[in-house]
């Protein structure tokens, strides 16, 4: 385990505020963070993000929230009350970038629309994030995760054939989605700015984010057509491509792309070449429409092995394949043990693991900061607004921060 890096990123010097709770506009600001960006979290006073109380399993924090927030400054705010607004717009004159997925309509009724602020502050670059987009009949909906998993189509897809009915996707893949989609459009906004001197706005919606991400599927049932199956954790359209059990009671999972690959398959792990003339299974879309039957014979041969056994033999049949991994098993693996991704991060309950950004930069390292806690921040940044002590003091007594 790396000790936490410290460096200055290609952000340093951006300043992000962001009106933010649960996942979407949380992971986009992070991945801000993560360059460098200061990250200014505005929280409601002794609740804040309600995304601090889902669970307690990391230390007594919840895991939803030290995914999301490290690196970042808590500032308390109550938004409801004009003394708090007097603060938020004192801080936007230095800002860059305000994030926001608050209700529908709510930045709009507090003022802080981009329309209501693009005169005041011609450099800021607003991002909203909500369910559906800021216009259209769905524009007031209350969106979550799995309510724009199932409106997106995504349901359709998961679960199992028949009766056994839809599965969701066991993590929040749509506000992922959506903050990932903000996280890239507000680095594309920056570059703008740089190029015109102007702020802009930017409407994220999780259904298009998600439904972008359906492009498979959707372009599959074109014009009518039969959608893709539901499969389990199989392919729907592309056979053998899922998991297999072994005869030690483990899994393990292999994939097939093109008929070299099956050829080998037949040769080498099933030690059955005649396959490959048999008409049954002469093609991916054969196979994939006999798979019972070709399951049959996989299953069979896999039974006289147990787990590691087949993958070795894959492996040397250069047929693609993968561990069934549980949660334990990801925390110890190996490749990411390897490329030392885990490094060590402060959070309120002590010091945890944290995986390291995806994307390496030869000429930068991360910022991996602490998970701040509710309010930790308050007082330093109004101090730099320049609040006196007794107006801080007052605004403490007043429960605006």
């Amino acid at each position: 385990m790396k000790k936490n890096i410290n460096a200055e990123g290609p952000l340093n010097g951006i300043r992000v505020v962001s009106l933010e709770h649960a996942i979407a506009a949380p992971f986009c600001t992070r991945q801000l963070a993560d360059l460098g960006a200061e990250v200014i979290k505005v929280e409601r006073p002794g609740v804040g993000d309600f995304a601090r109380s889902y669970d307690q399993r990391v230390k007594g924090s919840s895991s939803h929230f030290v995914w999301t927030n490290r690196s970042k400054k808590s500032l308390s705010l109550n938004l409801k009350d004009p003394a708090a607004i007097t603060v938020l717009e004192e801080l936007l004159k230095e800002t860059d970038v305000l994030v926001q997925n608050l209700a529908p309509g709510a930045a709009k009724r507090l003022g802080l629309s981009y329309e209501a602020l693009k005169e005041r502050f011609p450099h800021l670059i607003v991002c909203n994030i909500s369910g559906y987009g800021e216009d259209g009949p769905y524009k007031n909906r209350k969106a979550y995760d799995l309510l724009i998993q199932s409106e997106a189509g995504f349901l359709s897809t998961t679960g199992f054939p028949g009766d056994q009915g839809m599965a969701k996707a066991g993590c929040s893949i749509a506000d992922i989605a959506a903050g990932m989609y903000a996280y890239t459009s507000v680095l594309a906004a920056i570059l703008n700015r740089s190029k015109t001197g102007k702020g802009s706005k930017i409407d994220i919606s999780m259904l298009e984010s998600l439904v972008e991400w359906m492009g498979y599927p959707m372009y599959y049932a074109f014009e009518g057509a039969e959608a893709p199956p539901r499969a389990g954790a199989s392919h729907a359209t592309i056979y053998p491509y899922g998991p297999f059990p072994a005869g030690d009671g483990k899994s393990v999972m292999l994939g097939l792309q093109n008929e070299r690959e099956w050829i080998s398959f037949c040769e080498h792990i099933l030690l059955m070449p005649e396959l490959v003339q048999d008409s049954r299974f002469e093609s991916n879309s054969k196979r994939s429409e006999n798979r019972s039957a070709l399951e049959n014979i996989i299953w069979d041969v896999f039974s006289k092995f147990d787990a590691e056994g087949i993958l070795k033999k894959l492996d040397n049949a250069g047929i693609a394949n993968a561990h069934v991994n549980e949660m334990s098993d990801v925390w110890s693996h190996p490749q990411l043990q390897a490329r030392n991704r885990w490094v060590d991060i402060e959070s309120l309950g002590g010091t945890i693991p944290a995986l390291l950004p995806p994307s390496n930069n030869s000429s930068y390292s991360p910022i991996m900061g602490a998970v701040p806690a509710l309010g930790e921040h308050s007082v330093t940044i109004l101090e730099g607004l320049g609040y006196l002590p007794r107006e801080i003091e007052d605004l403490k007594d007043k429960k605006v921060i």
